[in-house]
């Protein structure tokens, strides 16, 4: 079940739920102890290297959004 202030939240406007989310997360404390993982880092630096060789090469922001909605929620 929602909490009663998450159903108060989800009642503003997008671009309040926007703001709301940016101060949360600008909220949480950076922590120097986080680190990528070696598999996360060596995905990470193919990522890179895959864009510095191939700019163009990527997918448009629309097919990505496309798909990103498309996929049904978990749970």
């Amino acid at each position: 079940m929602a909490h009663p202030a998450f159903e108060e939240i989800f009642r503003l406007p997008v671009d309040e739920r926007i703001r709301l989310v940016e101060d949360l997360w600008n909220s949480i404390p950076i922590r120097e102890d986080l680190q990528l993982s070696p598999e996360q880092q060596r995905q990470l630096d193919a990522a890179i290297d895959g864009y510095e060789r191939d700019p163009e090469g990527g997918i448009p922001w629309e097919e990505v959004k496309a798909h990103i909605i498309s996929r049904p929620l978990p749970g």
